[in-house]
C-alpha cells in the first residue's frame, strides 16, 4: 500500500514540475488516500496482534 502511495507521489511531483496541475493534484490525492488507508491497516493489524497475543497467554 505504501509502495503505491510513493509511486503516486512521485508521479504527482513529476507532473507538477512539468506543469500538469490537474494530473498532479489527482495523483497527490490518490497518494494521500493510499497512505492513510495503509496507516489505518497497520494500526488495525497492530491492535489485532496485541489482542490475539493476550488470548494465547
Amino acid at each position: 500500500m505504501f509502495k503505491w502511495a510513493i509511486i503516486f507521489l512521485i508521479i504527482a511531483g513529476i507532473a507538477a514540475i512539468l506543469g500538469f496541475g490537474g494530473i498532479a493534484g489527482a495523483a497527490a490525492g490518490v497518494a494521500k488516500f493510499l497512505f492513510f488507508v495503509g496507516l489505518a491497516l497497520v494500526a488495525l493489524f497492530v491492535v489485532l496482534g496485541i489482542v490475539a497475543g493476550k488470548k494465547v497467554l
